[in-house]
């Protein structure tokens, strides 16, 4: 084989190692190398990409192992003759005379609100964005201890079966004895279910409640994700403005069906509902027979006071359907969250799981399992809340030097604010302007259901930009806002 026709990039980050033996596999496929085919030296193969020639000896060696390469003696290497599988060459066919009109056949899944970010976020040097974890605070060695454990031998036949529609007991366990204790709920483990994030638990719980005869109530402003997922279930939608205490139960159309709502830390306001709202939420659902779907996302960034009692903890007639998730705290590609209600829901809602993908990986589970049972959580939810305390003490002394002003907040802490600008402000706009001095904010819009047409609110994250950079980040932004 040619030389030219491997290559790697140095800018990637994965190693050079990994992109040599995807390469080299890809020619190997591609062109259906006959075996016995030379491959480049290795003395060739590093002079050519500029690599270590001992980089390449691995790779060629790990081939040989996976039955890619064969080793020749004082020959170097050449193609196998047990090459795994070879690619098959399409056939050369006529075009279609008919070509599939895709606008028949699929419904209109465009979102109307979406909170939007740079793929490359990790890129600025200001990114007050939002749900984005900070690797800098995280106990690596500590997961690789957990996965290892996952991975050993005597536990590698249980997470390689297929375990139908059954959850991971090691994680359901400290859910039910750790995680909903610390929210007032008292669950068994026929009572919840793991899902792929919160996001998933969500539609999971609205596929099952919507109805067309009875309307949804979201908070405005709120999560643009419950809208979004209403709207494909088709279920109408009636939006009620959220004060200083969240929504109020008294505002609620006679043909409420179902309520979707974050009463201890609404999103983006961060606004907490009392106790005696939540009572009298929970009084109007048994007097008019309507639902309550509680996304408890972020209860544990409670660093300056202890957290408001779940609305499912107060629920004696189970009509509270609570979803939490390890995203926030963890990290946010994890996906591992959860769904916690009645036995009789949580039976449709396996079933409905199951006609999608079964169950959540058997492996992601056991190794978050061990992480939360081994005092590895805990440990870093401690570290998490007092940096999170230092960066949120630090955003709201920069922001009082400047025409921007905090117009809502998270009583107990939390991971964000909600900041408005000058009247005739448009965040949007702002936020187009800053992107060019390396700053990442989130306009307002997205979170309204009506947003007014120049828009002077935004969210503004602290996660996962460092606090000596947050003084900075503000002032850039004070300068744009002129």
């Amino acid at each position: 084989m040619a030389v030219e026709m491997f290559r790697v990039d140095k800018t990637q980050r994965r190693p050079l190692q990994m992109q040599l033996a995807a390469s080299v596999v890809a020619a190997v496929l591609d062109t259906r190398a006959l075996p016995g085919t030379r491959m480049p030296s290795t003395r060739q193969m590093a002079a050519h990409l500029g690599i270590s020639r001992l980089t390449v000896t691995l790779v060629y060696q790990e081939l040989v192992a996976q039955g890619y390469l064969e080793p020749q003696p004082r020959s170097g290497f050449v193609v196998s003759q047990k090459v795994p599988h070879r690619r098959l060459t399409a056939e050369d066919l006529p075009t279609p005379q008919r070509p599939v009109d895709w606008r028949q056949w699929l419904p209109d899944l465009t979102r109307r609100r979406q909170i939007t970010k740079p793929r490359n976020w990790r890129e600025y040097p200001y990114p007050f964005i939002y749900g984005q974890a900070d690797p800098r605070l995280f106990n690596h060695a500590a997961w690789r201890d957990c996965a290892r454990r996952a991975l050993g031998a005597r536990e590698f036949a249980e997470l390689a079966d297929d375990r139908l529609t059954q959850d991971d007991p090691v994680l359901v366990d400290y859910i039910c004895r750790n995680t909903l204790p610390r929210r007032g709920i008292r669950a068994q483990p026929e009572e919840v279910l793991i899902t792929l994030g919160a996001q998933n638990a969500l539609w999971i719980a609205v596929q099952l409640l919507a109805r067309p005869d009875r309307s949804a109530a979201l908070e405005d402003p709120g999560f643009p994700d419950f809208a979004e997922t209403l709207r494909l279930a088709q279920m109408p939608i009636r939006y009620v403005p959220v004060d200083g205490e969240g929504l109020n139960p008294h505002l609620l159309d006679p043909d409420t069906g179902l309520v979707m709502i974050t009463p201890s830390h609404n999103i983006p306001t961060g606004a907490t509902m009392p106790l005696a709202r939540r009572h009298a939420l929970l009084a109007a659902a048994d007097a008019r027979d309507f639902l309550i779907i509680e996304d408890d996302y972020e209860f544990e960034m409670s660093f300056l006071e202890p957290p408001s009692p779940s609305l499912k903890s107060l629920d004696r007639a189970g009509r509270v359907i609570y979803v939490g998730s390890f995203s926030k705290s963890l990290f946010p590609g994890l996906r591992i969250g959860y769904l916690v209600a009645p036995a009789e829901f949580v039976r449709q809602a396996r079933a409905l799981r199951a006609i999608m993908l079964r169950h959540a990986p058997g492996h992601m589970q056991r190794v978050t399992g061990y992480f939360l049972a081994l005092g590895y959580y805990d440990a870093h939810m401690v570290k998490l809340r007092e940096t999170f305390r230092q960066r949120r003490e630090a955003l709201v002394a920069a922001l009082a030097d400047t025409p921007f002003e905090i117009a809502g907040a998270a009583r107990h802490g939390g991971s964000s604010l909600w900041v408005a600008g000058p009247e005739g402000l448009d965040s949007a706009a702002l936020a187009t302007r800053l992107i060019d001095v390396g700053v990442l904010i989130e306009p307002g819009l997205p979170f309204f259901a009506d947003p007014p047409q120049i828009c002077r609110h935004f969210r503004m994250g602290y996660s996962s930009i460092a606090e000596g950079d947050i003084r900075r980040g503000v002032a850039l932004m004070a300068q744009a806002a002129v």
